[in-house]
């Protein structure tokens, strides 16, 4: 899939099954005609002005909704309109949302946990939002970066992992927004041999990442 938003806009990503694994993202203009509706000839004229982006923090998650403004610094152009395009495939996993103060259960059936995403914040103004007043999910910027190895040490090779939302955890990254943890995981087969590393495997219907397969 790939996705274009216009600066100062939200970029929505979203996987109708699986969950997002973002491939590419710059930031820029390589187009006049992309993003021009209502903008002056000295704002579109430059096309060589593109640098990578970073939303990688859609990664993992069903649906993702980012405010582009201010998102990729420093300004690849100044006095240019610029646009986001973004990369992305839907890939196979499991995944767990559990709102503040409470308890989530992963679960595999056959085979056992390993961590693909988490982060404990918030990415939309949609999920755990009821009952909650708007300042708390205006935020949609809000990561917690120490999730991810946290919950991959106390949850990987077990078949069932309890975990619990809370900023207790982890240093509140985002004071007054109500935040979830959103956990994406993947139940490997019995009888694969795994070692985390830095290595990448994308095969067939496989995408295991941070793991390396041998069997």
């Amino acid at each position: 899939e790939t996705v274009v938003t216009c600066d100062g806009f939200v970029q929505h990503l979203s996987c109708d099954t699986g969950v997002i694994s973002v491939q590419s993202a710059t930031y820029g203009r390589t187009s006049s005609q992309i993003c021009s509706f209502g903008r002056p000839q000295s704002q579109i004229s430059n096309t060589w002005c593109s640098i990578n982006g970073s939303l990688e923090m859609c990664d993992g998650l069903r649906t993702c909704g980012l405010n582009t403004q201010g998102l990729s610094t420093p300004d690849p152009c100044f006095g240019t309109y610029k646009y986001y395009t973004t990369n992305y495939i839907c890939i196979p996993a499991e995944t767990s949302v559990t709102c503040h103060g409470g308890y989530g259960y992963l679960k595999c059936k056959n085979g056992k946990i390993q961590i693909n995403t988490a982060n404990y914040g918030r990415t939309d103004k949609i999920t755990c939002s009821q009952g909650r007043p708007s300042k708390q999910l205006q935020n949609t910027n809000c990561f917690s970066p120490n999730s991810l190895i946290t919950f991959s040490k106390y949850c990987n090779g077990r078949e069932r992992c309890e975990v619990y939302a809370t900023h207790m955890i982890f240093t509140d990254p985002c004071f007054g927004t109500y935040k979830y943890l959103a956990i994406s995981y993947f139940c490997l087969p019995h009888g694969i041999r795994e070692y985390l590393s830095s290595c990448l495997i994308l095969h067939s219907f496989c995408y295991f990442q941070e793991v390396c397969l041998e069997y």
